[in-house]
Parts: structure tokens; sequence; C-alpha cells
């Protein structure tokens, strides 16, 4: 790591610690040529590989941004959003994948956006599922209707 002060090539680590979601390691360095101490951030490089090829690092903003316009009217605040990006990126991050496609993005945002709020859900699952035609919503439909039978009556389910 280069000094940002001297250019010098090296440094010293006189502190690691975890940042409180466990994601990225905070260090600081203190550099042996001019003495100057600063921190860096470490994460693990996560990246996304698009529908045309080009490769880009993951972004927690991309993915509230994505999904803030299927929850457009819906009762879903700014703080939703970012926790829905953070499980996804728990979730994707859980792979163990350094490199993740776009669409394996959108399927791990549907489990965590049904939750939220399940208008979005389908608004969200319409463009990811490629509906095609007003049977698709029926069926997505119906399977919501089921799953929440199923909740409301755990004996039933069994």
């Amino acid at each position: 790591m280069h000094c940002p002060f001297c250019r010098h090539p090296d440094s010293r680590v006189i502190d690691s610690r975890t940042s409180d979601d466990g994601l990225s390691i905070r260090r600081r360095r203190q550099c042996p040529e001019c003495g100057g101490r600063f921190t860096t951030i470490e994460t693990a490089s996560l990246n996304v590989i698009k529908r045309s090829g080009v490769v880009e690092p993951f972004s927690r903003e991309k993915v509230a941004s994505g999904v803030r316009k299927a929850c457009q009217g819906r009762p879903v605040t700014e703080g939703d959003l970012a926790m829905l990006a953070q499980k996804v990126e728990e979730s994707v991050r859980q792979t163990g994948a350094s490199q993740i496609d776009t669409n394996e993005i959108g399927l791990a945002i549907l489990g965590p956006l049904r939750e939220l709020d399940e208008v979005a859900y389908l608004r969200f699952a319409s463009v990811y599922q490629a509906f095609e035609s007003l049977e698709d919503f029926e069926a997505s439909i119906g399977q919501l209707r089921a799953d929440h039978r199923a909740d409301s009556n755990p004996a039933e389910s069994e």
C-alpha cells in the first residue's frame, strides 16, 4: 500500500478491526518513511457480470435503485431499501463466488422483496421471471395466496 503522503511503496499495519457488518476490515497503517498514519478499508471483491458481458463491482445502491422503481407508490422507505440491498449482498456473498450474473442478483432480490411488499414483488418478478401473459401474473398471485393460507394454517400444511 503506497503512503498517501510521500508515496513510499510500503506501510506497516498498526491496528486491524472488522466492520460492524463483518464484510470489511479497517486497517490503521503507518508509513516507515515519513511516519504518516492513514486508514484503509479492505473488502472481498464481488463483481457482477452484466448481460452485455461487462464486469463491474457489486453495488448495493444499484440493487436499491432497481427495486425502488418496483416500490414506487408503495409504503417502502429508503431504510427498507437499504436493508433489502444488504440482505441481497449477504446472500450473494454466501455463494462464495467472486463473480455473479445480474440475473442471479435479480433472483436473490425476490425473496427479501416478497417479505417487504408483495405488490412490489409482483412488479419486480414480472421483469425477472419474464412474465408474458395474465396467466403468469395469476399463477404468481395464486402462489402468494397459497403461501398465505399455509402461513395462517400451519396444521393444514403438514
